[in-house]
């Protein structure tokens, strides 16, 4: 057996997208990946915010590159990987981590704002896989990451639109490890629980809540960014290669218990 241990999870020279990095979830595996030795790209919207967070990881020794665009743009999607593919190299991985949330009573749900999270939660998971695939594809190598939740397979009151996109991102994550696997891709999905995030800010700040969540949670805690990075990291790495299509949930055993 001809298993070097030491390099099963060394991303040292690949190339990392990060959608939706410029804070939370997105920053958090982007700080991993570059730790872990990846070239990592960042994305966002907005250009400053971007900027911000990639000095933060230069600051920690990361290399890393900029890339501001909007993800549930196809066109947009399309000109930023060429644009990558030829001024910085060859994408090893994608995260595909942009993603919103807009809570209200299912009965007066706005249409407009039901397509918007479709467009944000879905469509731009299809576009950068479909884009970043046609890539990996002829390389016979590549790893995608989507980011799912817990609400991948549990509902909660007032978040129903919601629940039906990240439902929809893990079924897609299936079908991609499905369709793209015999061409020598890996595509996988991380669920998080409920994490400390500027998002989840008045959560947790509900008392009541928080209380609830603690209770209902067996590792009886809120999760802490840090916490993704160990998936994200075995994910895009080596040590991940015959893992296909699945979801870790990293959720402190919400999953797991009634």
């Amino acid at each position: 057996m001809n298993v070097k241990m030491s390099g099963l999870f060394d991303l040292s020279g690949r190339i990392a997208l990060v959608t939706g990095s410029s804070a939370g979830i997105g920053s958090a595996l982007a700080f991993g990946l570059g730790r872990a030795g990846a070239r990592v790209v960042l994305n966002g919207r907005q250009q400053d915010k971007v900027a911000i967070a990639a000095q933060k990881l230069r600051d920690d020794g990361s290399l890393v590159f900029e890339m501001p665009f909007d993800v549930t743009d196809s066109t947009a999607v399309k000109a930023a990987v060429e644009q990558i593919e030829r001024n910085i190299g060859p994408i090893d991985i994608l995260i595909n981590n942009a993603g919103m949330q807009r809570r209200g009573p299912l009965e007066d749900y706005p249409e407009e704002t039901w397509h918007e999270l479709m467009t944000t939660n879905i469509d731009s998971v299809f576009y950068m896989s479909q884009a970043v695939a046609r890539k990996m594809i002829p390389r016979a190598r590549g790893k995608i990451i989507n980011i799912c939740s817990v609400q991948s397979e549990l509902g909660r009151p007032s978040i129903a639109p919601y629940t039906a996109t990240k439902g929809a991102v893990k079924m897609l994550t299936k079908g991609m490890a499905i369709d793209w696997g015999k061409y020598g891709l890996q595509v996988n999905g991380i669920g998080p629980g409920y994490f400390k995030t500027e998002l989840n800010q008045a959560l947790i700040d509900d008392k009541a809540f928080s209380d609830w969540l603690i209770a209902r949670t067996p590792s009886r805690r809120w999760g802490e960014l840090e916490d993704l990075i160990g998936t994200a990291v075995f994910l895009a790495s080596d040590a991940s290669n015959f893992v296909n299509g699945q979801i870790i949930y990293v959720d402190g055993g919400v999953t797991a218990s009634l």
